[in-house]
């Protein structure tokens, strides 16, 4: 932080009514660790009682969406908070990565066309839906070349995703009494690959601090045994992403992080109302029906997310260690009650949205490159 935002309070931020004790009290513990490192003052959770019209550094969970709840947070930009910021609902979801079915299909206000020509190349075949009416016509030119994978735009984690094999399978999703409200709200049908790595790829603007970074999520079972987000293993570099392709990379990672950068470009351009502190994109590779090898953006996140915490560890390293080129941090999600490693720092213990028992915690490691 410059000088002249020292005053500023950190204050964490639970956007969503009713949101899971493990979400809040991640939150909370980011933000008290961000101020920490940064010198400033920890404000709590964000309270309009106590914190209207003050100067804030807010780490919400959620991207903030429109101007009212951005003039209500006194946010006026990327270098206000830990996270990002939209016109509209749906650009902060899975639904901007595809184009619609053809013009006339239904699209909520505030669509970008453009954005989908942009990113055209570097996403996966795909369409998003946001009516019942174009649902199956949608399936039905994408299952033409394979199975689809259908992911409801506002699911996060994995949660709420299934495989489509054929228009059977699909009509009995259309069947279902929730359907209407599901389509409506949107989702995405998309390509389903198989062997797949999901590749991490962001930046992050803290201050005066930028840092770039790469890496691969992994999947573990939560206490139901529905595969979910299970931790993410990321190489940061402090500075930009030009920094981190002078590192010595395999061709595969300079693939995602190019088609992260392409995706990130196109938010710009075409929404640019948007700005975002913190920028994730997944991408997926993995091979097709057919065998053929395929890569693509999966999704954004401009927010806190899950390896966040491994960022902030990241961040405190080149604080501490002002030489420091390059580090590795990982972060871990168990639903297995267990010890915390050596050398690990816990960022949550306690139960889970769906499971009694949850441990989140970072490792920190030196880039041997």
């Amino acid at each position: 932080m410059t000088p002249a935002n020292r005053k500023k309070l950190v204050v964490a931020h639970s956007t969503r009514e009713g949101a899971p004790q493990h979400e809040v009290e991640t939150n909370r513990a980011l933000a008290r660790w961000l101020a920490q490192i940064l010198g400033l003052k920890f404000g709590g959770n964000y309270d309009p009682d106590l914190h209207t019209g003050r100067e804030l550094y807010l780490l919400p969970t959620q991207t903030l969406v429109g101007p009212a709840q951005a003039h209500q947070l006194n946010i006026k930009g990327p270098e206000d908070l830990w996270g990002g910021y939209v016109d509209h609902d749906f650009i902060c979801t899975k639904a901007i990565s595809h184009g619609l079915l053809g013009p006339e299909a239904k699209a909520p206000e505030g669509w970008s066309p453009l954005f989908c020509e942009r990113v055209r190349d570097v996403v996966l075949d795909g369409l998003t839906v946001f009516s019942l009416d174009d649902a199956r016509p949608a399936a039905t030119r994408l299952l033409y070349s394979g199975p689809i994978r259908l992911k409801p735009v506002h699911a996060c984690a994995g949660r709420g995703q299934e495989v489509i094999h054929s228009l059977d399978e699909f009509d009995a999703v259309l069947a279902r009494p929730e359907a209407s409200k599901m389509f409506s709200e949107g989702v995405v049908l998309e390509q389903d690959l198989h062997d797949v790595v999901t590749h991490s790829v962001g930046q992050s603007f803290i201050g005066a601090h930028v840092f770039s970074y790469c890496g691969e999520q992994y999947l573990t079972q939560d206490g139901q045994g529905e595969e979910v987000y299970g931790g993410s293993n990321l190489l940061v570099v402090r500075g930009y992403y030009e920094d981190l392709l002078n590192l010595d990379l395999p061709e595969d990672v300079r693939e995602a992080i190019e088609q992260a950068r392409v995706f990130d470009n196109a938010a710009d351009e075409a929404y640019p109302g948007f700005y975002a502190s913190r920028r994730n994109y997944d991408i997926a590779q993995g091979l097709d029906s057919d065998g053929q090898r395929r890569s693509g953006v999966l999704e954004q996140s401009w927010r806190m997310g899950g390896a966040s915490s491994a960022e902030v560890a990241a961040l405190q390293s080149f604080i501490n260690n002002p030489g420091l080129k390059a580090i590795r941090v990982s972060s871990v999600e168990t639903y297995v009650d267990q010890a915390l490693p050596a050398d690990a720092i816990e960022v949550y213990r306690g139960p889970a949205e769906n499971s009694e028992f949850l441990l989140k915690y970072v490792t920190v490691k030196p880039y041997d490159g």
